[in-house]
């Protein structure tokens, strides 16, 4: 029985809001379990179906709960998580010098997800474009210089849902004289950005990774087939060669719900 409200409590979907988040942190619903059904909530709580509804899409805009549209609505559970390592640059790293057969059976994305290339959709769009003022100040170039912009992303082939999506900046006077570096078609590249750089005489000696996290938008939340209040994590990456110079930029979006992002330090003995 939920406890006698009195004028000074808050609004009431507030209050069956928290009294559900309440059962869900303590476990008393767990997940895949359902969510009271309107009728059920406005029986108990003496209330509107307006006000349970409003109630339940607070517990969706949280990320708490999942369903809706058709579908009851149950108490999310975590999906599979995909763990995201530093170590993969240094695995990235050691493969330049691997004869192109071995560099081809597999990549970065591959060894992160487990998803061999043959059950996802890949592609890759390479544009000439002027540095904006943000990628000018990460690269330390001038506004406006020319970069190349490659957008990569890969979708599940059964679902159609994203799974990954990055997008790298390196100035072209770094790579013009491999004109190779420049087409989308040779993608996708055996070994990856490091072999690529390699090819011009570039060397990857330093890799910083800043994170930060938004709330999803609604076109995303499509793309990548996510319930409502779940956020996203942006990892800057930013690749320095061996005279401490930024050559790359790369943003990549994941969603929190189903990403690890595990950072390895290593410190070298007294």
């Amino acid at each position: 029985m939920e406890p006698q409200r009195t004028s000074v409590d808050p609004p009431i979907k507030l209050a069956i809001a928290d009294s559900l988040r309440m059962k869900i942190e303590k476990g008393q619903l767990e997940p895949g379990d359902s969510l009271p059904t309107l009728h059920e909530l406005t029986t108990k709580w003496n209330c509107s179906i307006t006000s349970a509804r409003e109630a339940l899409n607070l517990l969706k805009e949280q990320g708490l709960v999942s369903g809706g549209r058709g579908r009851p609505l149950r108490v999310r559970g975590l999906g599979a998580q995909t763990r995201r390592s530093s170590t993969r640059h240094q695995w990235e790293k050691d493969r330049v010098h691997e004869p192109e057969e071995e560099r081809r059976k597999a990549g970065t994305s591959e060894l992160e997800t487990n998803k061999p290339i043959g059950d996802v959709d890949f592609t890759a769009t390479y544009s000439r474009i002027p540095a904006s003022k943000d990628v000018a100040t990460a690269l330390g170039v001038e506004e406006d210089s020319d970069v190349i912009q490659r957008v990569y992303e890969t979708k599940d082939r059964k679902t159609k849902h994203r799974t990954n999506w990055s997008v790298s900046y390196i100035p072209v006077s770094l790579i013009s004289k491999n004109p190779e570096l420049l087409d989308e078609k040779n993608e996708p590249w055996p070994g990856g950005t490091q072999h690529q750089l390699s090819t011009v005489g570039i060397e990857i000696m330093k890799v910083v990774d800043e994170v930060t996290s938004r709330m999803s938008t609604t076109v995303e939340r499509q793309l990548w087939g996510l319930d409502t209040g779940v956020p996203m994590l942006r990892v800057r990456r930013i690749s320095y060669d061996r005279h401490g110079t930024p050559v790359e930029i790369s943003d990549a979006d994941y969603p929190a719900d189903r990403t690890v992002l595990e950072f390895m330090t290593e410190l070298k003995e007294w």
